[in-house]
């Protein structure tokens, strides 16, 4: 049966392997249907050599996490443009048609972004969460479906100026200028190195909400914690160990 609203969103600062993140899975996999179909795109890792391997992580976890639930969770090597595994091919995104849930995890945002970008996928995956389905977006993924995406490797890794880069704005669909970043609280830098808001650090994300215009709001979501949009319910939820920071360019809470 078709439901009138949109599928849940489920936005994940990190760890969606972790059994941190295990209650959150739970509470989606209550929500789908009895033997219900999550479809992972390997979009966001496609440019890895492992990309099936990263992915196949996430099955692997979900399948054991959620036996009970008796889900059929199936991988969609949708990894590049112009290749025979690309998002516009209809044979490989095919299965996406049946999903109650679409997963999207670790890799590049802007590469994400500029694969899926005007995509058949992207058509698809618009098309089943108007119809109930539920997007899952995690780590890198939750970038890329941002208003403006931070080019986190490009920064961190490649040392490019501070700059932002469109996103797929899947929120701007509901009337949401937002720029989500997941690992808002990081530590992995421990004294040495401030790898918070997403490995940027303080000073330079400071610098970064100054360049983007007036009007977005930021999401910033902290690690192992996951903020859920609930259309029919109307409300957003919080689960998990930290907690979820809303900023625009000149305050946060």
């Amino acid at each position: 049966m078709t439901k009138n609203t949109p599928g849940l969103i489920v936005l994940l600062g990190s760890g969606e392997t972790m059994p941190t993140s295990g209650k959150t899975h739970e509470y989606v996999a209550q929500h789908l249907p009895a033997h219900g179909h999550v479809t992972i795109l390997e979009t966001p890792s496609g440019f890895e050599p492992n990309s099936d391997l990263v992915t196949g992580k996430i099955k692997t976890f979900l399948e054991k996490r959620l036996q009970n639930y008796e889900l059929d969770v199936q991988l969609l090597p949708a990894r590049k443009k112009g290749t025979e595994l690309s998002p516009d091919n209809p044979e490989i995104v095919a299965p996406m048609f049946e999903a109650d849930e679409i997963l999207l995890g670790p890799g590049s945002p802007t590469y994400c972004a500029r694969q899926l970008q005007d995509s058949l996928a992207l058509h698809i995956l618009r098309a089943r969460h108007r119809l109930g389905a539920t997007l899952f977006l995690s780590s890198s993924a939750v970038l890329a479906f941002s208003a403006q995406t931070m080019p986190v490797y490009e920064i961190y890794k490649v040392g490019e100026d501070l700059h932002w880069k469109p996103g797929l704005d899947f929120m701007g669909d509901y009337g949401l200028r937002l720029v989500v970043i997941p690992h808002w609280n990081n530590t992995d830098g421990g004294n040495e190195l401030d790898t918070s808001h997403c490995y940027v650090g303080t000073e330079r994300f400071t610098r970064l909400r100054q360049m983007l215009e007036p009007g977005f709001t930021i999401v910033g979501i902290d690690e192992h914690t996951s903020l859920i949009v609930d259309f029919e319910e109307a409300c957003c939820r919080v689960m998990g160990k930290g907690s979820v920071t809303l900023a625009n360019q000149a305050e946060e809470r």
